[in-house]
């Protein structure tokens, strides 16, 4: 009977094991908060980008052109490439295989923003924008392209969209061409996508006002708020 005594073993419990467990865990968080603090101490500095310093000189964005762009593309497209080449000092074309517009710097290039610039440009008039009010993006600096959804304000189906998208463009565009002209902004309507081309603040009243059309509102109601909250925004300048 001793010897078998002394064979068994005496085990710990699961629940003491994972209690030590937790106690090490918690103890740990300590050396970890003075590691992160010695890490923003240490965390480097890094100055703007400058041309020469990149790996072979030269950047590149694509934008990619959905189907039914393919033709307004091709008839726009020296308006397009004109004042990136010429203006912006870049480098542009159309890749037949991938379907992108590919936009990258050169040797001439003054200033590595304009990619950006030009891409945007790009991509405004791939969304449906007029070249003329695209090019906008490229000459001022404080323009944005907000987009959503229809479905993004309110869930609807079927001709209950349809109706939303109808009180939005109004009759013959008449509702859509108000908004944009008392906003100073330009929408597009996409099916069921809406973009909004304009400056931070008007793009904000643009869209309260194309949201309420989508919630039902009359458009006679939503030009009587447009007119008090565009003049209000108007004294404030």
């Amino acid at each position: 009977m001793e010897e078998s005594k002394d064979e068994f073993v005496e085990t710990k419990s699961k629940k003491a094991m994972k209690r030590k467990m937790d106690v090490d865990e918690a103890a740990e968080p300590s050396t970890s908060a003075d590691d992160d603090t010695v890490l923003e101490v240490l965390k480097p500095a890094f100055p703007p980008l400058k041309k020469e310093k990149l790996s072979d000189g030269t950047e590149m964005r694509k934008v990619p052109v959905p189907q039914h762009r393919y033709s307004p593309l091709k008839e726009n497209w020296m308006k397009i490439f004109d004042p990136i080449v010429e203006h912006l000092k870049l480098q542009v074309r159309f890749n037949l295989k991938t379907k992108n517009v590919e936009i990258r710097t050169c040797k001439e290039t003054t200033d590595i923003q304009n990619l950006q610039k030009a891409a945007d440009f790009v991509r405004a008039f791939i969304l449906g924008f007029d070249v003329e009010d695209a090019l906008a993006l490229i000459r001022l600096d404080d323009l944005f392209i907000d987009s959503f959804e229809i479905q993004d304000v309110k869930m609807l189906k079927g001709d209950h969209l349809a109706r939303a998208i109808g009180r939005v463009a109004g009759k013959g565009g008449r509702t859509k061409y108000t908004v944009e002209n008392v906003t100073k902004t330009r929408v597009v309507l996409a099916d069921s996508k809406i973009h909004i081309l304009g400056s931070y603040q008007n793009i904000a009243i643009a869209r309260r006002a194309i949201c309420n059309l989508i919630l039902g509102s009359p458009p006679s109601k939503v030009y009587g708020t447009l007119r008090t909250v565009a003049a209000r925004s108007a004294e404030r300048f």
